[in-house]
C-alpha cells in the first residue's frame, strides 16, 4: 500500500491550485453578488485552461484529451473544489458519458467537447423524477424515421452555457414481475433545435453564478442519428456516467472542506477571547481536530475509490460511501467554521457563510445520502439473499 503522490501527481496538485487561486478566487465575490459570470471571464478561463492542457482532462489522449487517470482527475476536482463552482464550470470537464458517441456523432458532439468549442449539459432530472429516475415522464415515440420528444427536465446545470445536451427519456415500458418498467435512451439535442426551449431555472441559495435551467420538449422531432449509445439502453450510459460525477461530487467536497478548514484553523489561532486565542479552548481545538480528522478520511476514501476504478475492480459501494462520507464532512465542516466564527461568519464580510450554504446541495445532487446508502446496503445484502 503507498499513500503518497507521485511526482506528477503531486505537480497536477499543485498547477491546478495556482490556477484556482490565481484565475477563480480573484472574481468570487463579484459572480457571488451579481449572480453572474461575465463572458469575458468565462472565455478567459476556457483559453487558459486549454493552455495549460488541462481542458477536458478527464478524457483519453485519443480524442483530445489529457488521459488522466481516476485517481489523478479526482486530484483536479479535489482542487477546482476550493473555488467558485460558477467560476471553475468553464475550467472544461465535458461528460465522459460522450465516449459513447459513434460515426458522425464524433466529429459533431465528441471532439469539439474536448477541444472547448462546444460546450454540452447533462438532463435527467425531471419536477416529478428525482432519485426515481425510472419515473421520468419525458418520453420520445417513434413516428417514421423519427423520434418525437415531449416534456419538461429541470435543474439542468450548466444548461445556460451549453450548445448541446445529453438527454435521458422514456422510449417504452417492460411488464416485469416487480411490475413495469420504462425503457431509457439517451439523445443528443442541440439548442436550437425546433420544438427545444431553455428557460430560466429556480434561484438557488447554493453556488451562485452556477445556475439550473427548465428544458421544454413540444414535439421535439429528432433522426436516429441523435440516440447516444443504444435505443433503450439509457440507464447502462447513465451508470457508466454516475461513477464519474458522484466521484466528482465527493472530491470536489473534500477541496471544498480543506479552504474552509484553513480559514477555521487561521481564525481559531487569532482570534482572542478572554485573553488568548479561542483556539486554546477545548471547545474550539477539539472541533478542529474532529474537522480534519473527518476531511483526512474523507479524501482517503474518495481517492481509494477512484483507484479502484483504475484496477478495473468493482467500486459501486466504495463510490457511495466516498460520495455520502465526503458531502456530509463537507456539512458538518462547514457548519463548524461558522460556529467558531460566530455572528462574524454569517456575514458576507467573510465566504464562511457561502461555504455553509453552497454545501448544502451536495448531499441531494448527483444521488442524494439516501440513495447513496440505498446503494451501499443492497451491495451488501444482495450476495447473501436478503
Amino acid at each position: 500500500m503507498h499513500f503518497g503522490l507521485t511526482d506528477e501527481q503531486q505537480m497536477i496538485v499543485d498547477t491546478v491550485r495556482s490556477f484556482v487561486e490565481r484565475e477563480i478566487y480573484p472574481h468570487e465575490d463579484a459572480v457571488e453578488r451579481s449572480g453572474e459570470v461575465p463572458k469575458e471571464i468565462a472565455d478567459e478561463i476556457k483559453r487558459k485552461t486549454i493552455e495549460l492542457g488541462f481542458y477536458a482532462c478527464n478524457f483519453p489522449q485519443e480524442v483530445g484529451g489529457a488521459g488522466l487517470s481516476h485517481v489523478e482527475f479526482a486530484l483536479v476536482e479535489r482542487e477546482l473544489g476550493r473555488g467558485s463552482m460558477a467560476l471553475n464550470h468553464f475550467f472544461g470537464r465535458p461528460q465522459n458519458i460522450l465516449m459513447a458517441c459513434q460515426g458522425d456523432q464524433v466529429e459533431r458532439y465528441l471532439r469539439p467537447a474536448v477541444r472547448g468549442e462546444r460546450m454540452d449539459a447533462l438532463a435527467m432530472t425531471e419536477p416529478d423524477a428525482g432519485s426515481d429516475v425510472r419515473g421520468m415522464k419525458c418520453s420520445a415515440v417513434r413516428d417514421g424515421g423519427d423520434w418525437v420528444l415531449n416534456g419538461s427536465k429541470h435543474f439542468i446545470s450548466g444548461a445556460d452555457h451549453a450548445d448541446f445536451f445529453i438527454v435521458f427519456v422514456a422510449t417504452g415500458v417492460d411488464d416485469t414481475p416487480r411490475g413495469p418498467k420504462k425503457r431509457i435512451t439517451t439523445f443528443l439535442v442541440d439548442r436550437g433545435t425546433p420544438g427545444f426551449e431553455v428557460r430560466d431555472g429556480y434561484q438557488s441559495v447554493s453556488h451562485r453564478g452556477y445556475k439550473n435551467c427548465i428544458l421544454d420538449f413540444d414535439n421535439c422531432r429528432l433522426p436516429d442519428a441523435q440516440v447516444l449509445g443504444e435505443v433503450d439502453g439509457g440507464f447502462a450510459v447513465m451508470n457508466e456516467w454516475l461513477y464519474a460525477t458522484r466521484i466528482t461530487v465527493a472530491t470536489m467536497s473534500v477541496g471544498r472542506a480543506r479552504r474552509c478548514f484553513d480559514y477555521a484553523l487561521k481564525y481559531a489561532a487569532e482570534r482572542k477571547q478572554f485573553g488568548q486565542p479561542i483556539g486554546k479552548f477545548q471547545g474550539v481545538s477539539f472541533q478542529i481536530a474532529d474537522m480534519i480528522t473527518e476531511i483526512d478520511a474523507a479524501d482517503m476514501l474518495t481517492l481509494a475509490a477512484a483507484w479502484r476504478l483504475d484496477q478495473g475492480l468493482p467500486a459501486n459501494r466504495e463510490i457511495a460511501s466516498a460520495k455520502v462520507y465526503a458531502t456530509e464532512m463537507l456539512a458538518s465542516v462547514t457548519d463548524a467554521t461558522l460556529q467558531i466564527y460566530g455572528g462574524m461568519g454569517l456575514m458576507s464580510d467573510f465566504p464562511i457563510e457561502r461555504f455553509w450554504r453552497d454545501a448544502r446541495v451536495e448531499r441531494i445532487w448527483d444521488g442524494t445520502s439516501e440513495i447513496q446508502r440505498h446503494i451501499i446496503s443492497r451491495e451488501l445484502l444482495r450476495p447473501l439473499g436478503a
